[in-house]
């Protein structure tokens, strides 16, 4: 249930979460359904979220836009005195490309916030009911993507991302994963690396593929997947870590004192 708020007249940069309307957070919510004008990427947000803007609401879509066109239109409703919600998918940090609508945005004298949103890297996690760091097995998470026509900076790599043997997360990938297997392997990966693959992680129709690296890109191709797929990597996601439990955090350790528990000394 949304809360009636009085927005300010700029620009709220709202993360819409991965797909599940459910797993926008509150404030986001609130934002949404308050707005005067809401904008939203609708190749990658849920419909059934945005019918929750209010009645009044100009809804546009941007998936058709240019860049200058979506940031003329949100100027120009905030010179109008109308509040603005810039929904996208996911949490808009990660691979949002709000960095350039903020700069013509300050450009213009145009105020905007951000608010946070779930991520598919965690809805994806959640799916395949992972835990991303392991203790003993892996405490770093890299959230990263594979080179394709755009480049990433020469010391980010994903063969030198890999060499640290962490979990890793790769987004907009789909269709790289011969690339993928090939800078792991030059990594030092092992064949046998666990990867769980989620396509439309939090939808309805959302797709789960667990295979290891070898058999990552035919298993890739047998399922169809070639867009909307987080690629999660790395021996955290080994499944059968559920059948035992060697790796304990020290936090619920009886042993371990902390400021609001005194450990009990073992026998």
């Amino acid at each position: 249930m949304s809360t009636s708020i009085q927005l300010e007249k700029q620009v709220y940069i709202v993360g819409a979460g991965p797909g599940d309307p459910d797993l926008i957070t509150v404030k986001g919510f609130n934002i949404l359904t308050n707005a005067d004008v809401v904008m939203y990427t609708d190749s990658l947000v849920n419909d059934d979220l945005i019918a929750k803007a209010h009645p009044d609401a100009e809804v546009i879509k941007s998936a058709g836009l240019s860049l200058d066109e979506m940031v003329d239109i949100m100027i120009d409703r905030v010179r109008a005195g109308k509040s603005v919600a810039r929904v996208h998918t996911g949490d808009p940090s990660v691979y949002g490309a709000i960095l350039e609508q903020m700069v013509l945005l300050k450009k213009a004298g145009i105020a905007y916030t951000i608010v946070p949103g779930v991520s598919s890297v965690f809805a994806a996690a959640a799916a395949v009911q992972a835990e991303l760091t392991v203790p003993e097995l892996t405490q770093t998470l890299i959230l990263t993507r594979a080179e394709g026509r755009t480049p990433v900076p020469e010391l980010e790599k994903l063969k030198d991302l890999a060499s640290h043997h962490s979990t890793i997360a790769l987004y907009l990938s789909a269709t790289l994963t011969k690339k993928v297997v090939k800078e792991l392997y030059d990594a030092g990966w092992t064949e046998d690396t666990p990867v769980a693959v989620v396509q439309r992680a939090s939808w309805p129709d959302q797709k789960i593929v667990r295979t290891t690296l070898a058999n990552l890109d035919a298993d890739m191709a047998a399922n169809g997947i070639r867009s909307h797929a987080m690629i999660l990597a790395g021996w955290a996601l080994d499944p059968g870590l559920h059948d035992h439990s060697e790796h304990r955090s020290k936090l619920y350790d009886a042993s371990f004192t902390h400021r609001f528990r005194k450990g009990v000394s073992q026998p």
